[in-house]
């Protein structure tokens, strides 16, 4: 009877974490062709603005590269209407916080405030679209945080450089052959004008999405939108590139010497659909099963088990044209990166001829659930997901439908796609080791 009732009670629970997790929003378009995503939750006196641009590293120009990052750090600088270095005060002052953040194919922009700050918000992004400042202390001020950065992140961090040197080798046409951080000589040699020019093209009304989650009243925002907003004119029409790839039918192997390492790592990556497509989701599916944390198949086996790995780790990339899945580990002791290898591929094989076990298959189901619970269970996030959806996957309520499609994926389906993309031959291998001491 006990274990009766905590069932019901569990099912209960979850029904109801279920039904909380529909996210209730309204679209439009303003006449200059910003796209309004509103999402009202007046459950907590917090708001959040965000305005995600359809620009990222593949639309730069292959010799300027690093510009869609740069203005990442550049549209902070200050507007006709924000003096240098008030921007982030503005957002204190009002209690708020914000950052932003730059990939592949878009550049996102935020904040989150108390409810009574939402036309702050709104017009610090009102501001950035319409009135930036780019001009020669800007830039040559935000060349030298760009360069500290990348001396941080990748030239001096152990394994910093690893997903520059695998895009460029899973990459021969597509513009995701460069890094996101782009190239530090062409940003140096860049003109003002070429910055100008970036900014007329992509940081333009109909290359953007507006969202507001949270507290706030519908009405009075959309007039405020207007208001900021409306006035913007319209950019002109962005003319992409579609550039497809020639398929990898033998195994690309690269070799990378870090000064920053001791220990060497071995990286497996499979170049795979883009995001939107279903495939792109079982991937992630396969991805999770084997490596994906401490419980994941390759971690229990290679770590847990034989011992032969000090770490095993997966970097699954989401992306609008292709999507890869790196997987990866560092040996241990006298083992190799050769060992690591030989025992991922063997479960990769066994993925590849087997279905997974019904256990396996509920335990992945479970943590694609909590995931997909999780990841909306702050205002910040949802306003992520509704901009993501609508521009990457244009399909905004795959914020409410996105859990069916992992649902619906079946065991069979996970060993048909694992078969049609995770081929040795297809795939990059990359040895990333430390560098060769000089014998004298």
């Amino acid at each position: 009877m006990k274990q009766h009732f905590v069932l019901a009670l569990f099912l209960f629970t979850a029904g109801n974490l279920m039904v909380a997790q529909q996210v209730s929003f309204e679209e439009y378009d303003l006449d200059n062709g910003l796209h309004v995503i509103l999402h009202q939750d007046n459950s907590a006196p917090v708001v959040t603005t965000a305005v995600m641009y359809h620009v990222g590293s593949k639309d730069e120009d292959p010799e300027k590269t690093g510009f869609a990052h740069f203005f990442e750090h550049l549209l902070f600088e200050g507007t006709k209407n924000i003096e240098r270095g008030e921007w982030d005060k503005i957002v204190a002052s009002n209690g708020g916080s914000g950052n932003a953040n730059t990939f592949l194919d878009r550049t996102y922009y935020y904040e989150t405030f108390p409810s009574n700050s939402l036309e702050t918000g709104l017009w610090l992004e009102s501001e950035r679209l319409m009135h930036p400042i780019i001009g020669q202390i800007g830039v040559d001020t935000q060349k030298e945080v760009v360069q500290e950065e990348r001396r941080l992140r990748v030239d001096n961090s152990p394994y910093g450089a690893f997903f520059e040197v695998l895009l460029k080798n899973l990459y021969t046409k597509h513009p995701y052959r460069w890094g996101v951080i782009g190239s530090l000589d062409h940003l140096a040699s860049a003109t003002l004008e070429d910055f100008k020019n970036f900014n007329k093209t992509f940081y333009v009304p109909n290359n953007a999405v507006l969202v507001v989650a949270g507290d706030f009243e519908t009405a009075k925002t959309k007039q405020m939108i207007s208001d900021y907003f409306g006035p913007i004119p319209r950019g002109a029409e962005i003319q992409r590139n579609q550039v497809v790839e020639d398929p990898i039918v033998n195994t690309k192997k690269a070799t990378y010497h870090d000064p920053n390492i001791q220990i060497p790592a071995i990286l497996l990556a499979y170049r795979t659909p883009g995001q939107a497509e279903r495939d792109a989701y079982v991937i992630d599916m396969i991805s999770t099963y084997l490596s994906d944390g401490e419980s994941s198949k390759l971690y229990k086996k290679l770590v847990d088990e034989k011992k032969i790995a000090l770490q095993i780790f997966s970097v699954p990339v989401d992306a609008e044209d292709y999507s890869c899945y790196v997987v990866g580990g560092l040996p241990v002791g006298d083992n190799s990166i050769q060992d690591i290898k030989n025992e991922i591929d063997a479960e990769i094989l066994k993925i590849q001829s087997e279905l997974i076990s019904e256990k396996d298959y509920q335990k992945l189901q479970n943590k694609f659930e909590n995931n997909f619970v999780n990841a909306n269970s702050s205002i910040s996030g949802i306003a992520n997901s509704l901009a993501e959806n609508y521009m990457l996957r244009d399909n905004t309520n795959l914020i409410n439908t996105e859990i069916e499609i992992y649902r619906s994926i079946t065991r069979e389906e996970i060993m048909e796609v694992a078969k049609k993309y995770l081929k040795v031959n297809q795939r990059v291998e990359l040895a990333y080791l430390p560098e060769q001491k000089d014998a004298n």
